[in-house]
């Protein structure tokens, strides 16, 4: 199993970008998926699921800023995020929801700063 998220960096509060995360060796259309992130010093939390059908969910601190989807074709799993907020600065990582896989990869760090 890979995992290979992409799609962070440096932005101001308020800033938006599109996270990607794209699995191999999986069969990724049958899984639920999540978004998670971990900042220092904190517990890795899940930020945002979708199932199989493309159903959402979102952690009450996201729900309306960040959007979560798929692409099962492409074995893609996206989130766009939206008025970042300085909290939101962490390591995200994608994996399955909610019993991840062993290997998480590296993530991909969004760093907040004005």
């Amino acid at each position: 199993v890979q995992l290979q998220a992409s799609g962070g960096g440096l932005l101001q509060p308020g800033g938006s970008l599109r996270l990607s995360c794209k699995a191999i060796g999986i069969n990724f259309r049958i899984y639920t998926l999540g978004w998670y992130r971990q900042s220092p010093g904190q517990e890795r939390e899940v930020v945002a699921t979708i199932n199989s059908d493309g159903t959402t969910t979102y952690a009450d601190s996201v729900k309306g800023r960040f959007t979560i989807s798929r692409d099962n074709k492409y074995r893609t799993l996206y989130l766009q995020i939206t008025a970042l907020k300085p909290e939101g600065a962490a390591v995200y990582y994608c994996n399955r929801y909610p019993r991840s896989f062993d290997r998480w990869g590296q993530g991909t760090l969004v760093t907040v700063s004005s």
